[in-house]
């Protein structure tokens, strides 16, 4: 990456695009603590999380998708979501076993919380069905509740639109739009869907071979000359 630079403002919905190769999964994965970046910085809430850890990153208030699945297969519905609640939660190994009593008062927590995000993407239906033979679209909702349970101020989504159909395509855009308006979260999203990317974000950055080379309105992306040969190649003379 080349000083690459941009702002999320809170509440707002950000696209990051580029062409295959550009550094968008790298930039997430710097962002969620995955990677470490060589040098620059990266600031939440005016506070660096160079330093910090993923476990640690997802306590701050970053929650993260991926583009590919990372569900238990074998576990519920339910369970997958839960597991994203436990983030925020105190309760550990020794307590669990011990079986103090107000682990049972947190774990009915955890549930209820798993259930809210279940119920608000319409998954009740299919709870405590295991995560194996759901099909796709239904799976990057469970994904999505998995990310949100957590209670992140900020969701990075890495290809959220990835495989699925028109109509899941444009069910998704009106979910997250409803996110962002009831729930108050704000998005950072990776996608090669150009339409979906347009559709949804307030503003738009653009990266190509590792920098940044345009950022704005989806309408001022659109028409920038940099975007249209990054994308489409020069015009032949």
């Amino acid at each position: 990456m080349e000083g690459v630079s941009f702002d999320v403002g809170e509440g707002q919905i950000v696209g990051l695009i580029g062409p295959n190769g550009a550094g968008k999964t790298t930039l997430f994965n710097c962002l969620s603590r995955l990677y470490t970046p060589d040098q620059g910085e990266i600031l939440f809430e005016g506070q660096s999380i160079l330093h910090k850890a993923p476990h640690q990153v997802a306590k701050l208030g970053i929650g993260r998708t991926f583009q590919n699945l990372a569900l238990f297969q074998t576990m519920t519905v339910l369970q997958n979501v839960m597991i994203g609640v436990h983030s925020r939660t105190r309760s550990g190994f020794f307590s669990h076993a011990l079986r103090l009593p107000w682990v049972h008062r947190e774990e009915r927590k955890i549930r209820d919380a798993a259930m809210e995000w279940i119920s608000f993407l319409d998954l009740e239906s299919m709870v405590n069905h295991p995560a194996t033979g759901l099909p796709y679209g239904t799976l990057k909702r469970v994904e999505l509740a998995r990310a949100l349970s957590g209670g992140p101020k900020l969701l990075l989504l890495d290809e959220p639109a990835g495989g699925l159909n028109h109509e899941e395509v444009a069910v998704l855009g009106d979910l997250l739009r409803s996110i962002r308006a009831h729930r108050r979260v704000t998005m950072l999203l990776v996608e090669h869907h150009m339409s979906f990317v347009m559709g949804i974000s307030d503003r738009v950055v653009v990266l190509d071979f590792g920098r940044k080379i345009a950022e704005g309105s989806p309408a001022e992306v659109q028409r920038d000359p940099g975007v249209i040969r990054a994308y489409l190649g020069e015009e032949s003379p």
